[in-house]
């Protein structure tokens, strides 16, 4: 798990490789999100995610509710920034993420928090989850780039 959090989120760079922008921003499926919002959305997840890490370090299994981008008054902000913005945002709060989950010790991962579907997980749980959530994203960026490349 600590090698997928450190170097998961690297694919993205290999899987769109130099395209631009503009291709990035192609709504290839009508009315699915593109590899820009995808990458939006993994880049805007990640600051709810240190929060989430936050609180269960300072409460008791606080419960979280269902983040959906759509409904996050700053994922706008993130769909308008560039993609080379987004991963470099992406890069740095995983580094966060990382470094608070390699220093907070054994006991902090032991700590909970209430998911809305799965119930109580323990912060390495949310860390699976959160890895596995991307990963998802991941095949969709790269599913969708192969439309793209297949159908320009």
């Amino acid at each position: 798990m600590v090698t997928r959090l450190q170097h998961q989120h690297e694919s993205i760079r290999e899987i769109i490789g130099d395209l631009p922008d503009t291709t990035l921003r192609l709504e290839v499926i009508p009315g699915k999100w593109s590899v820009h919002s995808n990458i939006a959305h993994l880049a805007a997840y990640q600051p709810v995610f240190i929060d989430r890490l936050k609180r269960m370090s300072r409460e008791p299994a606080p419960a979280f509710g269902r983040y959906v981008a759509e409904n996050d008054a700053l994922f706008p902000a993130f769909l308008d920034r560039t993609t080379a913005s987004l991963l470099e945002q992406i890069t740095a709060d995983r580094a966060l993420i990382t470094t608070t989950l390699e220093t907070a010790g054994e006991a902090f991962l032991t700590r909970s928090g209430t998911h809305p579907r799965y119930g109580l997980l323990t912060v390495k749980d949310w860390t699976e989850f959160f890895l596995l959530h991307e990963a998802h994203h991941l095949y969709t960026i790269y599913a969708l780039i192969h439309s793209t490349e297949s159908n320009p």
